[in-house]
């Protein structure tokens, strides 16, 4: 295993320490699972990424209706009783 050498600031370092302490397991264990956790969450949004999806659903929502509630209501009803029967097909 490469050994690092890094440096943290004082308030990391007492973090780190009380974890592993509290943990009763080495500083490095919990410095690699950190890693580790951070890194399975590279599917989450940048907040770039976040704030430009946002401005697509704003711009979506000021779009002008293309069908009514009831037009809405009565298709969602329809999806609902599809997904009851194992998403037969209604008969035409």
């Amino acid at each position: 295993m490469p050994k690092l050498t890094f440096s943290l600031d004082d308030a990391s370092v007492q973090t780190l320490r009380r974890i592993a302490a509290r943990c009763r397991k080495p500083q490095s264990q919990i410095v690699r699972e950190a890693i580790e956790t951070y890194a399975a969450r590279e599917d989450v949004l940048s907040a770039e990424d976040r704030d430009r999806l946002l401005g697509v659903l704003r711009r979506i929502r000021q779009r002008p209706a293309t069908r009514s509630a009831a037009a809405v209501r009565e298709e969602l009803q329809e999806i609902r009783r599809s997904r009851r029967t194992g998403w037969s097909r209604p008969a035409r």
